[in-house]
């Protein structure tokens, strides 16, 4: 075998079923050796996507994801999503083309230093320079990716590693063409460095993958906390997308959901926790978070940090008892030193505090849960509100009533998203799909090309701010070529709205946040996929429809819906 088809001999033995990748002559002895090994290679229109179709992989199946890029810009083109996949805590495994070890510095095709550019952004990075240290790396890599806290990893092959031995030798010999002494002593130096690249490369056999556990509480952890939760009257669990990382599939996920329910605490999700118990589960709530926070006499984080989505922990009262719970230890203490921390896989901990019993908190409950529906009767009326085109918040609520039971929702964008955020409810564990704290524009395309090879027979939605949808709309050629049937709605209000509501506000100024009503519709169709125009709202419900059975037909779809300007929500200047 040559060096690419011991690569994917090792993904073979990971599990891997998919290889996303953007082709390069550097990488593709990888590809066709995928290929011939029965993984899926799947081609995208920018290196970006493929990280982040890698990244949606591991999130709905707890198999890290795979990407192979080629030299130069095709690595550099990665980093933002490799930043937006360390942020998130998503096992990614990038495999990364490079120039061949004996021109490394000497002005090959694409050669640039990528291992101080990547090292800053995964948890562990090498570059192999003999073929013998693919396969070990590689299992290195994918043990490193899954342990404690995941993470991205990165591994550098040059190109010489890749082919078969008999061509790596004669481009070697080819570049040593000349008489003379000076020939004679480059040709015997080449001899001996293809004698080292390939030494010992047929002795090295893949090992099967190791047992990474979670890492579980100390023990008397969950007794501490439980004891500390029975005591309170007023507690409040704040459950973040880390929670799941015990539970990457739907069936253990089911589980976690129970145990959740069990302890029977006032619950918000956040984040990749969104839909762990189902829509309208009597514990979950969604508004007025910050009032709870403030007013609760306990509260429980469970693989959220108290980072700037609680104010840097200045939403929870000083008087509260403070439990947090993180696989790392840095989140774990993050701007404010829990009374009770417990560096440890959340989910465990939580599984093991319902083990041991849970509480009744109906008053306190109810106290939240009628701020809820007053909150959602607000939203409702806002529903309503007329205008020239579309309402944002009646889409999102019409978009909500035709999700069917197995649907997976990408968010992907600002101002509408971040409505879309508050109106719809993900039907189950493991189908909310958002960038998480790095906030990246961008994730879509590839969030929902990962999530609808994963969920063949779910309906993969991509809700689009119209800013963000310019970034993957691309991929749309991408999701025709190989047939993956997504449904994409753009909330088109002709602007960079998030940003423009406090810009003006305060700056006086739009610059710089102004868009066009774009035929977005029209470039989904010139990629080969169908596009629909909705302008009023009483056209919602059957264009809705409408998509769903043409995604369900077996073509791709996009609405671009003209949304009218609403005051549903401010801006997000973040400090």
């Amino acid at each position: 075998m040559n060096g690419g088809e011991k690569i994917a001999s090792v993904l073979v033995e990971r599990g891997v079923r998919f290889l996303f990748t953007l082709c390069g002559g550097h990488i593709s002895p990888i590809l066709v050796g995928a290929k011939a090994r029965g993984i899926r290679v799947v081609d995208v229109r920018h290196e970006v996507d493929a990280v982040f179709a890698a990244d949606a992989v591991f999130r709905l199946t707890g198999v890290p994801g795979v990407a192979a890029v080629t030299a130069g810009p095709g690595v550099t083109n990665t980093i933002t999503a490799i930043k937006n996949a360390q942020l998130a805590q998503s096992a990614v495994v990038l495999l990364g083309g490079a120039a061949a070890t004996l021109l490394k510095g000497r002005g090959a095709l694409q050669d640039i230093e990528q291992m101080p550019l990547i090292q800053p952004h995964v948890k562990w990075a090498a570059s192999a320079s003999t073929v013998r240290e693919l396969v070990p790396m590689l299992e290195k890599a994918f043990d490193v990716a899954r342990s404690g806290v995941p993470g991205p990893v990165f591994l550098e092959c040059p190109i010489d590693l890749l082919y078969d031995e008999p061509l790596v030798r004669q481009w070697y010999g080819a570049s040593s063409k000349g008489g003379g002494l000076a020939g004679t002593a480059l040709r015997l130096y080449l001899r001996r460095h293809a004698a080292k690249v390939f030494a010992g490369a047929g002795k090295v056999a893949v090992s099967p993958p190791r047992s990474i556990p979670p890492p579980p509480p100390e023990r008397g952890d969950a007794r501490k906390a439980a004891a500390r939760l029975r005591k309170a009257k007023r507690p409040v669990l704040v459950l973040g997308g880390q929670l799941l990382l015990s539970s990457p599939t739907r069936e253990k996920a089911g589980e976690l959901a129970k145990a959740v329910a069990a302890i029977g605490a006032p619950v918000y999700l956040a984040g990749g926790a969104r839909g762990l118990l189902g829509p309208g589960h009597p514990l979950q709530l969604r508004h007025k978070r910050r009032e709870a926070l403030r007013e609760a006499d306990l509260v429980l984080l469970a693989g959220i940090p108290n980072d700037f989505r609680l104010d840097y922990g200045k939403h929870i009262s000083r008087k509260a008892f403070l439990i947090s719970v993180n696989r790392s230890e840095q989140d774990l203490r993050m701007n404010r030193k829990p009374d009770l921390g417990v560096h440890a896989d959340p989910g465990l901990l939580l599984r093991e505090m319902a083990a041991i019993g849970g509480g009744d908190w109906a008053d306190w409950l109810g106290t939240l849960r009628a701020r809820d529906q007053e909150r959602e009767r607000e939203i409702d009326r806002q529903a309503t509100i007329p205008g020239e085109r579309i309402n944002p918040i009646h889409l999102c609520r019409e978009i909500d009533r035709a999700l069917a039971p197995e649907s997976v929702i990408v968010a992907d964008g600002g101002d509408f998203v971040a409505t879309a955020a508050y109106t719809l409810s993900p039907r189950a564990p493991l189908s909310w799909l958002d960038p998480g704290v790095f906030g990246t524009l961008g994730v879509g395309g590839g969030f929902a090309l990962g999530a609808k090879l994963c969920r063949p027979d779910a309906d993969v939605w991509i809700i689009y701010g119209d800013g963000s949808a310019a970034y993957s709309l691309a991929e749309f050629d991408t999701f025709v070529r190989h047939g993956l049937p997504v449904i994409a709605v753009v909330g088109n209000d002709a602007g960079w709205t998030q940003i423009a509501r406090e810009q003006i506000e305060i700056l006086k100024d739009d610059v710089g946040t102004v868009l066009a009503r774009t035929d977005y519709h029209k470039v989904a169709e010139g990629y080969g996929g169908r596009g629909l125009l909705l302008e009023k709202g009483a056209d919602v419900p059957a264009v809705l429809a409408e998509a769903v059975k043409i995604a369900r037909g077996g073509a791709p779809v996009l609405i671009n819906a003209h949304l009218d300007k609403t005051e549903f929500r401010k801006g997000s200047i973040s400090m």
